[in-house]
């Protein structure tokens, strides 16, 4: 008998799983894929780390959160610099005046912040949606060029039918500032996030390759409580409908050259480009000398219950079918949700981990 069944090995299963063994419990963690990690799975090809599932930088302000994952792995010093292509021309991102410069000629904060004021949408309400965000926040010039039709085909969704709320990660500065990031902490680990996954659950028995779903009460059976990370409308039976995500298919190409596009991350804005960014994953790796190269183009799939999921789509009608099933979850006293997809949310990696150390103290204080 265990304490806990945790259901999922990814970031909110495994950091549970280590705070309830650091507490004394005992823990069976399973998955359904072959690995760890969830979404943050990796591994090593011709000396280079590769994110399989898309590139995680992690990145947090909080002290706390910071020193726990430094219990499991070292940190490089990488900072994101993204870059924006359009028909050509290269864009820095975030927003910033590198990106003004590039965008209008503009070379002080003042011609910048003039120059947008020219363009924003004014309204007397809050913006009803992504492009109305946007227009507020930038006006018509770099919705237009760098984020309606990259969003279009990111999302697969028109951004006027998109909430508000997703364009507000993006940070706009008028300094000379291409971190993406604004978090005193930021890194990706340097050998790599399985690594750190089994760092996380070292001492922890876990098996993969177990489909929960498909065998629940036996799988319940074996604890006292059941954690679950995956999709909520799932565990239900969809029983109030299917929640929507973002899904992506990856195209990974190993190159016989040093150098393919010079930095980690480029995005490509036009709509005629079907991909949204490339990944060349060995500049997460500062320093790293392969003669060789991989890229990954990012390409945007049509959602479908058996596709992957990565990122909630939090529009009214998703919420509404959420709220439905958050609330039958509440009712429910044997199984604990967490994570991006039990609790719908588009978190960043601290944000689940800081999810997991909330729900982890509530329950072992209970």
């Amino acid at each position: 008998m265990y304490d806990y069944l945790i259901v999922g090995a990814g970031i909110f299963g495994s950091v549970f799983a280590r705070l309830a063994t650091d507490a004394g419990k005992r823990c069976l963690v399973i998955d359904k894929r072959s690995h760890i990690a969830g979404n943050c799975y990796s591994y090593e090809e011709n000396g280079i780390n590769i994110h399989k599932y898309g590139p995680h930088i992690f990145h947090c302000n909080d002290d706390e959160i910071w020193d726990f994952v430094n219990r499991f792995t070292r940190f490089n010093n990488f900072r994101n610099a993204p870059i924006a292509m359009h028909n050509g021309k290269a864009y820095s991102l975030p927003f910033n005046m590198y990106t003004f410069n590039q965008m209008w000629g503009v070379i002080t904060p003042d011609e910048a912040q003039a120059k947008i004021e020219l363009q924003r949408l004014v309204l007397d309400r809050e913006p009803a949606n992504l492009e109305e965000q946007a227009l507020t926040l930038v006006g018509k010039d770099i919705y237009e060029t760098l984020i309606r039709d990259y969003t279009r085909k990111q999302w697969q969704k028109d951004p006027k039918d998109l909430p508000a709320s997703i364009i507000k990660r993006l940070p706009v500065r008028f300094t000379w500032d291409n971190n993406y990031f604004n978090d005193k902490y930021q890194g990706i680990p340097t050998e790599g996030y399985t690594k750190m996954f089994d760092n996380l659950l070292d001492g922890i028995e876990v098996r993969t390759e177990i489909d929960y779903l498909s065998d629940r009460s036996n799988l319940d059976s074996l604890a006292l409580k059941t954690v679950f990370t995956g999709k909520i409308d799932e565990y239900y039976d969809y029983r109030f409908g299917e929640l929507e995500y973002r899904t992506l298919r990856f195209d990974h190409q190993l190159l016989e050259q040093a150098n393919w596009q010079g930095n980690a991350v480029v995005n490509y804005t036009e709509a005629s480009v079907p991909w949204t960014r490339i990944i060349e994953h060995k500049h997460f790796e500062p320093g790293n000398n392969s003669q060789q190269t991989i890229i990954t183009k990012e390409i945007p799939d049509t959602w479908s219950k058996d596709k992957v999921p990565y990122y909630p789509i939090g529009d009214a009608k998703n919420t509404n079918i959420f709220n439905a099933y958050r609330q039958l979850a509440e009712t429910d006293q044997g199984v604990i949700f967490g994570g991006r997809l039990a609790e719908y949310k588009y978190y960043d990696m601290h944000q689940v981990i800081g999810s997991a150390i909330s729900k982890a103290r509530k329950t072992f204080t209970a």
